[in-house]
């Protein structure tokens, strides 16, 4: 060890002496003196090598960088893309939809998306040792998006639970759910009435599959089906989480790209399917009126902020596996255009397959109320004149009954809704909104039924849903694992494993008769609100607290380039912005609908909306609480040092990267730094390069200086020092060789 150290002083003294977070680190992990950049008494004009991360420090890493794109591309590909963005355009103005949701994509999607892949690469941690890293007192951040994780996971692999056993009814033929059970009384043999009511499609889901209840407050007891489901789902993501990205890695091969493989064929399928082109003219009809509305930029902005996974963890966790210098804006811009694609086909798909359907319930219509004008025809109710001359019955067209309903509104206007005849436009069963699971589990299996092979198509569809879940389940794990493998030595191996058996208990709840009002419940309340406030906490820690200017700095070195400025405005102003609007018009829109929930009534063979009772209400509001709570407890106590800032539990890694940020100050900071300003000075208790790495420090930037040491008042270095700690004088010792 260089006699000049203080650690040397230390010894050689019976006098107190301040220790500073560099005499701490080199104590715990000692360094060639030599090569070291703080080796003061090294060779004059020698450059000092840079202290590298090495790539054997232990942090797994990709194999490849495809391997990393199909992971961030498989946690942010889900199924979302596939069921809400349809939905979303076809509520909030057709092709009008694409205009802001491609708007906030730029201003909101890509550049926070930047910011989180950034930071994950930067600092090498999962989502808890990022924030402590950036500023400990908003440590809560990496907490919070944890809490999250959890919520969604818990729900999110209760729907992969459903797509299983959806693929194993699926290998069948007819397809169970092509027709309504036969009831059999005695002699008599009659449909089932709710099915009846219904369809065969909407029985199968809420009767044979949930056996759902009518209430909320009615448990019904365990569905044995959908535990048994939701098990090996979840042994699936156990399976391919268990040794990290060594084994998540290679399965996103598969369950990345799977999905588009299917994605194409059923676009092919779906345009050879008569009506088809009806369904996505329909989807990509602007209606530009649309966009003056307050509403779909509220959901266009909520859809890229979850499409992204922003504030999940998985990003960050995904991230800081990378290689230091590589490039994340590219992969920021590269996964984010990749998901806007995949949306795109996506709802190309879904409106080919609902456009077809559309046509198939239209001529149904038709022939229906057909039968109607018939029986009116033979009762004298109806004059034949009214028919007209080239209609003919047997090969009625849409367009001929439209003309034929439109003369008998005409003539018979006083008594015409006597008669019970519906109009039958294409366009209004083309306007029946559908999303979620009512899009995947009814509009979408009822339309294969008419396939040709439809259980192929079936199957195939169940096993791209599998999949996209699979993908997203993924990244929600690896944002829950982690974080905690690298705050604390625990065998991964064991916390994983430990982790879905306790996921699989607590998702008892979901597998209920009542579960699928649970899913909806977590899904409104555990997620979106805590994950705003998670991500403009992240925007404002980097932007506002640790400085835009020294981001792009730490980017600049990073990446080999600078960043546009336009990202500097973007991250300082712009975001923060409509986040904070976002957040408004969330709270604002929890404030006026009144909390419900659509309940499937099993008489009326219906669903109907119902308020929560007191209890669950409660339960929604305690998500809410439950899953921001880290941020305020977390503040309150490293602001009056309750809870230590976690720099003793920070990796070899980590460390390192932390002396590089040191080593690599000015020369005359670093001498300042270990002997004082000039021989014989003592060190002061508050390191000279303090107000070179706060904001508001008037000093040329660090290169490296994403340091723990940006927050003010509290960071790793306060833990050793204390600006109220007094410090000895030592003796003043020339600079010598190493010996």
């Amino acid at each position: 060890m260089p006699k000049n150290s203080k650690v040397t002083q230390r010894e050689q003294s019976h006098e107190h002496v301040t220790e500073s977070v560099a005499d701490l680190l080199a104590h715990e992990e000692p360094l060639d003196c030599k090569s070291s950049s703080l080796n003061v008494g090294g060779a004059a004009g020698k450059k000092a090598p840079q202290l590298e991360v090495p790539e054997s420090d232990g942090r797994p890493a990709w194999n490849s960088k495809l391997q990393y794109i199909l992971a961030q591309v498989g946690f942010s590909v889900g199924l979302g893309n596939v069921w809400r963005f349809p939905y979303l355009c076809q509520k909030n103005g057709g092709g009008a939809y694409l205009v802001p949701y491609f708007i906030l994509l730029l201003i909101i999607g890509i550049p926070l998306f930047f910011l989180e892949l950034a930071v994950g690469q930067k600092i090498r941690r999962g989502s808890i040792g990022v924030w402590n890293y950036v500023c400990p007192r908003l440590g809560g951040i990496g907490m919070s998006s944890l809490m999250v994780c959890g919520f969604v996971g818990l729900y999110y692999n209760v729907i992969i639970g459903w797509s299983i056993f959806y693929f194993f009814q699926s290998f069948q033929f007819p397809l169970p759910w092509s027709e309504c059970p036969i009831r059999k009384n005695g002699t008599l043999a009659i449909v089932e009435p709710e099915c009846d009511k219904s369809s065969a499609t909407t029985y199968f889901w809420y009767r044979q599959t949930l056996n759902t209840t009518s209430t909320i407050a009615e448990s019904g007891g365990l569905n044995v089906k959908m535990t048994l489901s939701l098990f090996v789902a979840w042994i699936i993501v156990c399976l391919a989480v268990i040794k990290g990205i060594a084994s998540s890695g290679k399965v996103m091969y598969f369950s990345s790209l799977f999905p588009y493989v299917v994605l194409f064929c059923f676009l092919v399928r779906g345009l050879m399917l008569k009506g088809s082109v009806d369904g996505i003219a329909h989807m990509f009809t602007p209606k530009l009126e649309k966009m003056l509305e307050p509403q779909v930029w509220r959901e266009a902005a909520t859809q890229v902020f979850f499409a992204l996974g922003l504030g999940f963890g998985g990003v960050i966790a995904f991230s800081s596996y990378n290689k230091i210098d590589n490039n994340c804006h590219f992969d920021a811009v590269l996964v984010s255009f990749i998901n806007f694609f995949t949306s795109i086909l996506a709802t190309l798909v879904v409106f080919a397959v609902l456009g077809f359907k559309a046509n198939l319930m239209n001529e149904k219509c038709v022939v229906e109320n057909a039968e109607k004008i018939l029986g009116y025809l033979n009762s004298n109710v109806l004059s034949h004149d009214l028919i007209p001359p080239h209609v003919n019955f047997s090969h009625l067209t849409t367009s001929d009954y439209a003309e034929m309903y439109g003369v008998i509104k005409t003539v018979k206007e006083g008594s015409f809704d006597q008669l019970g005849l519906e109009p039958c436009v294409l366009e209004d069963e083309l306007n029946k909104a559908v999303q979620g699971t009512g899009l995947a589990f009814i509009a979408f299996t009822e339309a294969m039924t008419h396939f040709p092979a439809s259980p192929f198509w079936s199957v195939m569809f169940f096993f791209m849903l599998i999949n996209l879940g699979l993908g997203s389940m993924i990244g929600t794990m690896t944002g829950i694992t982690t974080p905690v493998l690298d705050t604390y030595k625990v065998q991964k191996e064991l916390f994983t494993v430990c982790c879905c058996i306790v996921a699989f208990l607590c998702g008892l709840l979901f597998v209920q008769r009542s579960g699928n009002y649970f899913v909806t419940m977590f899904d409104d309340y555990s997620a979106g609100l805590p994950l705003t406030v998670v991500v403009i906490l992240e925007n404002l820690s980097v932007a506002w607290i640790y400085g835009t200017k020294r981001f792009m700095q730490d980017l600049e070195d990073m990446l080999g380039f600078r960043p546009s400025m336009i990202y500097f405005y973007l991250w300082k102003y712009v975001s923060p912005i409509c986040l904070i609007v976002l957040i408004s018009a969330t709270v604002i829109e929890m404030a006026i609908i009144p909390p419900g929930y659509n309940a499937w009534v099993e008489d009326l063979a219906q669903e109907r909306f119902e308020s929560y009772p007191p209890w669950a209400l409660g339960m929604c509001f305690s998500l809410i609480v439950v899953a921001m709570l880290p941020l305020p407890i977390v503040f309150i106590a490293r602001h009056f040092n309750l809870m230590s800032d976690g720099s003793n539990k920070l990796s070899v890694s980590y460390r390192k990267t932390m002396m590089k940020d040191m080593s690599n100050l000015e020369e005359q900071d670093e001498a300042r730094f270990i002997l004082g300003a000039k021989p014989g000075e003592a060190p002061s208790s508050v390191p000279a390069h303090r107000a070179y790495l706060t904001p508001g420090g008037n000093k040329p930037l660090d290169p490296n200086s994403l340091s723990p040491n940006s927050c003010y008042g509290t960071s790793y270095q306060n833990a050793a020092i204390s600006p109220t700690t007094p410090t000895t004088p030592t003796t003043p010792v020339t600079p010598e060789s190493d010996s």
